[in-house]
């Protein structure tokens, strides 16, 4: 196929856009892919005043047929549509751009074969983030719920082959609180201060804080650590730290806590550092 594209491969676009809520993407697609079969949501990720949806695409012709549809405007009708709806509002402003990377796609969007080689070059590398699956079975069990009380008859409700929604305990929230040094503390999500910390102190053995995160966190699995420490030799620890735990917040969202930092440092004997985050040393000072 053309540009390097080959059926079954994988191709991974950003579509970035404001004022858009994840359900509504997940209705939209459809109508811009022609099924949910050819598409999937990799992430989504909340960047005020932005929302940034990771789009992966599994063959060439259903990619080829998204752009057709964002460029004639399409999927930006089927989303506000979707958006008045579900915010119970006559109009919607929305603002959308695409890009692939670092490339702007809204500027290329006459010259498809440009805009499927930048997206080839894309490819995704990441799996689907937890939030995402659990968000289509929700989605899945109210659509079932929706035709039970509409009175559809059973067997079209089975062939939904929906999953019962999940139960309270296998809720994917943060625990509360954690204990460090005897004392407890309430768990939050990284801040920019944090990973700036993080950064500058963790020195050389980011590596080893980012193989402990890598248990839990897929976006860190072999070879990214490797891979980042080659990426950002010339810039050096600093950098180095920052982009690793810059994957970590970003595939992991609200998931990326205080607590499972701490937790990695204390795995590698990192407990000065463990301390400047909670705050520990400004209030020995202050004492």
């Amino acid at each position: 196929a053309a540009c390097g594209h080959r059926a079954g491969e994988e191709i991974g676009s950003g579509l970035s856009v404001s004022c858009l809520d994840s359900d509504s993407a997940h209705f939209s697609l459809p109508d811009s892919t022609g099924s949910m079969n050819g598409v999937d949501i990799l992430k989504v990720h909340c960047s005020h005043p932005h929302l940034i949806v990771q789009l992966k695409f599994c063959k060439q012709e259903n990619c080829r047929r998204f752009l057709q549809s964002y460029r004639e405007g399409e999927l930006q009708k089927s989303l506000q549509n979707h958006l008045q709806l579900s915010l119970a509002m006559t109009t919607v402003p929305l603002e959308m751009e695409l890009k692939a990377g670092n490339e702007h796609l809204d500027n290329m969007l006459k010259d498809e074969d440009r805009c499927l080689e930048c997206i080839y070059r894309e490819k995704p590398d990441r799996l689907r983030d937890e939030e995402i699956t659990e968000l289509e079975e929700r989605l899945k069990s109210l659509i079932l719920h929706q035709n039970i009380n509409n009175n559809m008859p059973s067997k079209d409700c089975m062939s939904l082959n929906s999953p019962s929604l999940p139960s309270q305990g296998s809720s994917l929230s943060p625990q509360v609180t954690f204990l460090f040094q005897g004392q407890q503390f309430d768990n939050r999500t990284l801040t920019p201060d944090d990973h700036q910390k993080f950064a500058k102190l963790v020195s050389k053995k980011w590596k080893q804080v980012g193989r402990s995160l890598q248990k839990n966190c897929r976006a860190l699995r072999d070879p990214v650590i490797d891979n980042l420490a080659h990426e950002y030799d010339r810039e050096g620890l600093y950098e180095q730290a920052y982009q690793m735990l810059l994957r970590f917040i970003q595939s992991e969202g609200k998931k990326a806590t205080i607590a499972r930092l701490i937790a990695a440092l204390e795995e590698n004997g990192l407990t000065s550092l463990s301390e400047e985050l909670l705050g520990l040393h400004s209030n020995e000072d202050d004492s």
